[in-house]
């Protein structure tokens, strides 16, 4: 008798690998007809509805960045679904996301795509150790649409601001010239720059490090895992992941921008330095932010918890946010605050 105990698991997973090829197959044959309905729309509203209302006619966004814009999400989106880096309502929400950043700066888009890709990497680095440590762990990091909204929301909402006031367009960073692209692209720059710095942080940082943690508001050491608790090499990794962000975005507006443009602008290599000064002044927000207003607490497995109960020793914080929530202030708080200091640099 033949041994047909693999049979199934493998027939399973090529069912599972043709079906996600069908859909992609299919999504990209809607997203084709979607790309040209939406550009001739865009022609429809400038040339007619802005004319009888008197306004000047803006630039035509052109039919090859709608393509872009409706293709590019559907690859990065069922990957990370196949990778169950996202689920279900994180990969269609993050369509979302990145056909907004898309269609607004290619260099926003990079942004998006080394953040999940570096981020999911370091997730997934030596989960046995993080299960150990955290009690709500889940491997892989499956993100959901909360999460989604929470680490993009920011950059989205600054990318959406940059479509409607400056245009689909990438632009090197002059605030003398060019003073609300440089802000908004500096805005989404330091959003992802937090997400990927803290990100870097906190699941490099956490299993990397050979010392216990300080916590940031006391400096007084904590278990691994403790919202708040800072280490060295954490610190390290957190400008590192904010570095990363910045060169990708420096080298797409040196691919992208306009040659004469670029010539009579500002030296662009900086935008390296703003990524990682991003990183680290983010992950330092978010210690704080989950220092004070994020419980954490040690239970009888000894595992870090979120929640207060009568087994478990409260360690820090208050039970007023939750690390979603963190995130969304820090990367706030990093997207406004980040090109009110590169402007006065």
């Amino acid at each position: 008798m033949s041994d047909k105990s693999h049979e199934k698991p493998f027939t399973q997973e090529k069912t599972g690998l043709q079906n996600n090829h069908i859909l992609t197959v299919l999504l990209i044959s809607f997203a084709i007809p979607l790309s040209m309905s939406m550009w001739i729309i865009n022609i429809l509203y400038s040339k007619f509805v802005l004319s009888t209302e008197g306004l000047d006619e803006p630039v035509t966004i052109s039919p090859a960045r709608w393509l872009a814009s409706c293709l590019i999400p559907i690859p990065i989106a069922v990957s990370g679904y196949r990778k169950k880096s996202v689920n279900i309502s994180g990969a269609l929400l993050g369509l979302v996301v990145a056909f907004v950043l898309t269609l607004s700066n290619y260099c926003f888009l990079v942004d998006l795509i080394v953040f999940f890709l570096s981020s999911s990497k370091a997730t997934r680095f030596r989960p046995h150790l993080k299960c150990k440590i955290e009690e709500d762990f889940k491997e892989g990091g499956q993100r959901n649409w909360v999460q989604v909204l929470c680490n993009g929301g920011m950059a989205t909402q600054l990318a959406l601001l940059h479509l409607l006031d400056v245009g689909a367009t990438e632009q090197p960073i002059d605030f003398v010239n060019n003073y609300r692209a440089s802000w908004l692209s500096i805005g989404v720059l330091g959003a992802f720059a937090c997400c990927n710095g803290d990100t870097w942080a906190s699941e490099l940082g956490t299993v990397l490090s050979n010392s216990d943690p300080v916590l940031v508001t006391s400096w007084k050491k904590v278990p691994k895992g403790t919202n708040g608790g800072i280490t060295l090499i954490g610190t390290i990794f957190s400008t590192l992941g904010g570095l990363l962000i910045g060169l990708s975005h420096y080298l797409t507006i040196l691919y992208f921008a306009d040659r004469i443009v670029l010539m009579y602008a500002p030296p662009q290599w900086p935008i390296i330095l703003y990524g990682g000064l991003a990183g680290f002044l983010g992950s330092f927000i978010d210690s704080i932010l989950g220092a004070t207003l994020q419980y954490s607490g040690l239970d009888n497995d000894g595992k870090i918890v979120s929640h207060s109960s009568k087994t478990v020793k409260h360690i820090s914080g208050r039970n007023i946010l939750d690390n979603h929530s963190v995130n969304l202030l820090s990367t706030i708080i990093i997207g406004l605050l980040m090109p009110t200091i590169v402007k006065n640099l």
